[in-house]
């Protein structure tokens, strides 16, 4: 293919380096052109690992949408700079794609939608999930009615606390584990139901001191909330920054024939004794000592590598992703959220009054 879509990286941290992989082996039809960070050390450093060298760099994301030509605009920064850089690439003319959450607030993330749709372009929203290669299987077998008709999932997210400053204040982050971390599976669920859901309560930790752990965090450092939906199926969706040993990305599904376990993170076919510990194991893992089960091929196996090139072919042909995928996907997703907080702030169950729930 001739054609390949001109991709604006912003931020060279954590997520970018996860985008980085996937723009890696799409390179028949993606292209870096530029590349976008405060600190440009860590645009060189991103650089090195892949191997880039036809790009061009920057430190101010303003002047990088102004002068790149490009086709989209990738962020990868902390939640609260998601809106004030998508408008920049969107006033430019630029498609978007944002990670996760959309925004820190509803009304942020409203705007991001609004604002594509007076552009003409499209807001992408990288919710890996929907493409990790276990959960894609699992909903084939679902499919093929191998476990019945499913009643009841529980999924979750979580690990011992994000390594980012950001994550710490609710004004830079949008709230706790709930967000940061609940936001995959919530996103999930709403895709898998084509958002229809009808009632939810919810409960979390509280916040600062009374956190379980992470005392000095101004948002929850546990989230869970039950989640019903019109078809008469219902959902337990958890986060927390108080499990240890990794990251835990958890999907069980329970049917009327049968049932499913699906680990995203721990499901490696290496089991590893290491007495002066490996180099590296599986995200956010403490120690690599003892026995192990040190990721394959992560990146690809949490769904980030068809992701991107979902996006790009989405790019090329000018169309919306998937269902899941999309801005108002993400909207919808940080609008649930918030819900969750409210019911767990006043200890109320949220009905859907837009479907009668």
């Amino acid at each position: 293919m001739d054609k390949k879509v001109k991709v604006l990286l912003i931020g060279a941290a954590f997520s970018a380096d996860l985008h980085m992989d996937g723009y890696s082996r799409c390179t028949d039809i993606a292209e870096i052109v530029a590349i976008c960070d405060k600190d440009l050390s860590r645009v060189d450093s991103l650089a090195e690992r892949y191997g880039l060298k036809n790009f061009k760099a920057y430190d101010d994301y303003k002047k990088a949408i102004d002068e790149v030509d490009c086709d989209v605009v990738d962020i990868c920064l902390p939640n609260f700079l998601h809106h004030d850089v998508a408008i920049e690439a969107f006033k430019k003319g630029r498609h978007v794609i944002s990670e996760k959450p959309l925004a820190t607030t509803v009304e942020d993330a409203e705007e991001m939608v609004e604002a594509a749709r007076k552009a003409g372009k499209k807001l992408y929203y990288a919710e890996d999930w929907l493409f990790a290669p276990a959960l894609c299987k699992a909903l084939s077998i679902i499919e093929e009615g191998a476990i019945g008709k499913p009643l009841f999932i529980r999924a979750r997210e979580c690990h011992s606390g994000s390594h980012s400053p950001y994550a710490q204040t609710i004004k830079y982050c949008g709230g706790g584990c709930m967000v940061h971390l609940g936001i995959h599976p919530v996103g999930f669920m709403l895709a898998l139901k084509q958002g229809r859901w009808t009632e939810l309560v919810a409960m979390t930790s509280g916040g600062l001191e009374n956190n379980f752990l992470h005392k000095g965090m101004e948002g929850e450092d546990w989230s869970a909330c039950i989640i019903k939906f019109d078809d008469e199926t219902s959902a337990l969706l958890e986060a927390n920054y108080i499990t240890k040993g990794g990251m835990e990305d958890v999907i069980d599904i329970y049917g009327t024939e049968g049932c499913m376990h699906i680990d995203l993170t721990f499901s490696s076919a290496i089991k590893c004794y290491s007495i002066p510990g490996l180099s590296y194991t599986v995200e956010k893992a403490e120690i690599t000592t003892g026995w192990s089960k040190p990721a394959v091929d992560e990146k690809f196996n949490l769904g980030y590598v068809s992701e991107i090139r979902h996006f790009m072919e989405c790019c090329l042909k000018n169309e919306d992703a998937k269902i899941g995928l999309r801005g108002v996907d993400g909207l919808e997703a940080l609008k649930v959220i918030n819900l969750i907080y409210k019911s767990a702030k006043e200890g109320i169950k949220i009905k859907n009054e837009n479907l009668g729930g």
